[in-house]
């Protein structure tokens, strides 16, 4: 007799997986309510200041910063001995590597960025592999031929999708990874630019090793997103959870002043973010780190760490 895995198409699989790890994970949140037993700890990270000597002061670090998840700590040019030491002492100390960042433009229309770029991807995958991270993300990329990640007429057309469907096949089987997921972060002017069109991505994909970054405030392009952004948190969790892999923890405000919409990504806890619908949300996938970014110094970081632990704190949840 065939498996049920096998009868059915490669499409009706993966969207039966997701529904079945999405009920599976509401369950879990249930029972945890009904037992009345602690939920489980989440985990926050973010960029590291301080310098380092090896795995054991990179810990350090990571432990006094109250951090349970890390960004990757070596670069692809890396002995396989440091990276391995790296991954084992944060196998030990509980740590989970988040991500490797592959940021570059793989649907670039400019040949030598774009060739390079696939390269780029294909080595920090591969590190991720080595490492054992969570993921390797980057975003789709920009037909803009001068801003890497920008907006373009051409981004959001059918021929576009196509291109970044098979440049993601290609860097998935050239590496062929087994511990780790190639990701795409959502762009408000690139695919995926909804819950919606990171569905169709995956199903076009169909690479077992392609999987979910989620950034919300990326998905924020119009004020109705805006003011209902816990509305698209909740869709992102309900269509995307179980294979949403990392996550980033940003902020967005709306100029009131001006009479165009004007957008700004903001410190966490100085927007409009629902933070609180987001940790409820991730709470269901505890294991899904949360990564700070873009902020400029530590002490930025700092204060973004603290709303993100108050604001959990307020709703029954901890980072640890």
């Amino acid at each position: 007799m065939k498996s049920i895995k096998k009868t059915m198409s490669r499409r009706e699989f993966i969207r039966n997986s997701i529904i079945g790890a999405s009920v599976m994970a509401s369950t879990s949140v249930i029972k945890f309510a009904s037992a009345q037993v602690e939920p489980p700890l989440l985990r926050l990270g973010g960029p590291i200041f301080e310098k380092f000597e090896g795995p054991d002061a990179w810990i350090a670090i990571l432990k006094r910063l109250g951090y349970r998840a890390a960004y990757c700590p070596v670069g692809t040019g890396e002995k396989d001995d440091v990276v391995s030491a790296y991954s084992e002492a944060a196998r030990k100390a509980d740590i989970i590597i988040a991500e490797v960042g592959a940021w570059s433009n793989p649907i670039s229309p400019n040949e030598k960025e774009r060739s390079q770029a696939i390269t780029k991807c294909r080595e920090h995958l591969a590190l991720a592999e080595k490492i054992g991270a969570k993921c390797c993300v980057n975003v789709s990329g920009s037909r803009n031929e001068k801003h890497w990640a920008g907006p373009h007429k051409d981004n959001l057309t059918k021929e576009t999708f196509e291109l970044i469907v098979e440049t993601t096949r290609a860097i998935i089987d050239d590496v062929k990874p087994t511990r780790t997921y190639f990701t795409l972060e959502a762009m408000p002017w690139s695919y995926p630019d909804c819950p919606d069109s990171y569905l169709r991505l995956i199903k076009a994909i169909d690479r077992e090793r392609f999987a979910v970054h989620l950034d919300p405030v990326n998905f924020v392009s119009s004020p109705q997103l805006y003011f209902k952004n816990a509305e698209l948190i909740r869709e992102c969790f309900e269509k995307l959870g179980p294979v949403i892999k990392s996550c980033h923890a940003k902020d967005i405000l709306m100029k009131e002043d001006i009479y165009t919409t004007h957008l700004d990504e903001v410190r966490p806890g100085l927007g409009q973010l629902d933070y609180a619908t987001f940790l409820r949300e991730l709470s269901k996938y505890p294991d899904t780190p949360l990564m700070l970014e873009h902020l400029p110094n530590a002490e930025e970081y700092r204060l973004a760490a603290d709303h993100i632990r108050s604001v959990a704190q307020t709703i029954g949840l901890s980072f640890g």
